[in-house]
């Protein structure tokens, strides 16, 4: 499948929120065969699964380039000549380090709060539907709440955003299973921190995510749909 080709969007590029306190941290994975998609490979075949992964990824990255406060997290460490062309002018990126993704995630907010940031929000890539209102509205609830959520349909959350280092929030959770959001609210409660919740939002994992996320975005948009339904055609062509 050919690369769907985005020129970044600057309109509109400075927000209304003060950009120096905030950030968003972009999760994702070096596009490599076999490492992306797993849930998704097991139904449609790895080679569709990557191609799926990295439309995805334009997507989203199209979507938020009018924003300029986004650091790009990446894994594996070695992979910064692989998720470099995802890069938009101003942005800035890191490797995740090492650790489980509780560790990842506390360790990318510790180097926010350290650079000065004082409204940090992280996604992963998972979500193509999020939108720049998504991450403004996360950073302006981050003025009354001290945590903001984004719930997801399957259990777990496609954003976690707070206002100062919280460990706890990322220690003792199953990640990826159903419970995530739930046993990250429990935790939240038990240690006295206020909570915004914001839409839930479907993360793309399997076949039929794929198809209901492809049909989502093109409205509108033409023949975009058969771009994003182009790696499902091969598994269905030979099933």
């Amino acid at each position: 499948m050919s690369r769907i080709e985005f020129k970044p969007d600057f309109r509109n590029a400075q927000s209304s929120i003060g950009m120096n306190s905030c950030r968003l941290i972009l999760f994702l994975k070096a596009p490599r065969l076999g490492f992306v998609k797993s849930r998704l490979a097991a139904s449609i075949g790895e080679t569709a699964a990557l191609q799926a992964y990295q439309t995805l990824v334009d997507i989203l990255i199209k979507r938020l380039s009018r924003l300029r406060a986004i650091e790009l997290r990446f894994t594996p460490d070695d992979a910064i000549a692989e998720v470099g062309h995802w890069l938009v002018p101003g942005w800035t990126s890191a490797p995740q380090l090492d650790g489980d993704l509780g560790s990842r995630l506390n360790r990318a907010f510790n180097d926010a709060f350290q650079s000065d940031c004082n409204r940090v929000v992280v996604i992963g890539s998972d979500c193509p539907t999020v939108t720049p209102d998504d991450i403004e509205s996360a950073w302006q609830a981050l003025e009354t709440h001290e945590v903001v959520l984004g719930p997801a349909t399957d259990g777990g959350y496609w954003l976690i955003g707070s206002r100062r280092p919280q460990p706890e929030l990322f220690r003792g959770i199953a990640w990826s299973t159903p419970q995530v959001l739930e046993q990250t609210l429990r935790r939240a409660e038990s240690l006295g921190l206020t909570v915004h919740q914001l839409q839930e939002r479907s993360d793309v994992d399997t076949a039929s995510d794929w198809e209901s996320v492809a049909s989502l975005l093109s409205v509108s948009r033409g023949t975009f749909q058969d771009d994003l339904l182009t790696p499902l055609r091969g598994f269905r062509s030979s099933s």
